[in-house]
């Protein structure tokens, strides 16, 4: 269900790689949130860091609303760059697990696929 890697790379170096893996695979980055920083910023005790980019290729997600468009709500694609106990990582929660679980079209479940391997191209290249 998750594809998640570890990195010796610190956390701003893993997330500037991700952002330029992301662009260099035909993706966009549409918003990264700062989670970390929100909930310290709201007053919470948190030591880790983490950012969700939010990543989109307009081509595939066209195929996507076009076939159904309730699954805007599986949109855009989010990966992550987090710390765990010291360790950086980047991962992702699998785009066929989520899209099988919302749709037995055969046709979207191929878009998954494709989007699945560039996703897990960007996350191996930015580690």
């Amino acid at each position: 269900m998750y594809y998640i890697v570890e990195t010796d790379k610190s956390f701003d170096q893993a997330s500037e790689n991700l952002e330029a893996s992301v662009k260099r695979n035909g993706f966009g980055v549409l918003y990264i949130h700062d989670l970390g920083n929100t909930l310290r910023k709201k007053g919470m005790s948190f030591e880790e860091q983490c950012k969700v980019f939010e990543v989109c290729n307009p081509q595939q997600a066209t195929r996507v609303l076009s076939a159904d468009m309730r699954l805007n709500m599986a949109l855009p694609c989010r990966i992550s760059v987090f710390t765990e106990k010291g360790k950086t990582k980047i991962g992702l929660i699998k785009p066929v697990n989520m899209l099988s679980a919302l749709s037995q079209d055969q046709a979207l479940l191929q878009v998954a696929r494709e989007v699945e391997e560039k996703t897990i191209r960007m996350v191996d290249e930015a580690k």
